[in-house]
């Protein structure tokens, strides 16, 4: 049933996944659901809820990773780091979160997955000094989009981008961006299968210097 759901969802979002891809995307909502019993994980406890708010929204951002490096910065339980990194196999994820709990729950899920790809780290964005700048830097409802080019800012390398999940479109965090002329930023709706096609966007952001 998971697994019917999950596929159908990725399909309907224009997405066809293998069945071994489908096979862990829902070993990996099943351990979710097993952690939620003693840790809180996540707040979203319903399984059809969580396919379309972990893997299906976690999947949709999928067309607009750039490049072989990518940060996914308070990814908490994994989310969208886990289900990108399963799908996309010969792209280098790191999954960076300050919550030691959620992040022993993302490294237990790169051993059970075997997923050769992924580095989970337990460090604040803000304190993160890789030795390389990455090609996509993502962040799902971390903080404000101006807060967050502050605090993550540096971890985007010189032609990389960041990527930002929202829900409506943030008209006053753009305004605040455009109106210090150092960032372009571009906005594309997310199809997400099962949610208000208006609920979802996502803001790709690139520094002017990087554009040309």
């Amino acid at each position: 049933m998971i697994e019917e759901s999950i596929a159908a969802g990725a399909a309907a979002q224009g997405q066809r996944l293998s069945d071994d891809i489908v096979t862990k995307l829902a070993a990996l909502l099943s351990s979710l659901e097993r952690w939620n019993d003693r840790v809180n994980l996540t707040a979203v406890r319903n399984i059809q809820d969580m396919i379309k708010l972990h893997i299906l929204d976690s999947l949709s951002v999928r067309p607009f990773i750039q490049g072989p490096k990518v940060i996914d910065i308070g990814t908490g339980a994994g989310f969208p780091g886990l289900p990108l990194a399963i799908v996309e196999p010969d792209v280098d994820f790191v999954l960076l979160d300050s919550h030691g709990k959620k992040i022993s729950f993302v490294t237990q899920m790169i051993v059970d997955l075997q997923l050769d790809n992924v580095k989970a780290v337990k460090e604040r964005a803000e304190h993160y000094e890789p030795a390389f700048g990455f090609d996509t830097v993502m962040a799902r409802a971390v903080t404000s989009i101006p807060r967050l080019l502050t605090l993550a800012g540096h971890l985007i390398g010189d032609t990389g981008h960041m990527l930002v999940l929202k829900g409506r479109y943030p008209v006053e965090e753009l305004e605040t961006i455009r109106s210090k002329g150092q960032w372009q930023a571009s906005v594309s709706k997310l199809v997400v299968a099962g949610l208000d096609s208006h609920a979802r966007h996502v803001i790709s952001l690139k520094r002017k210097s990087s554009v040309s």
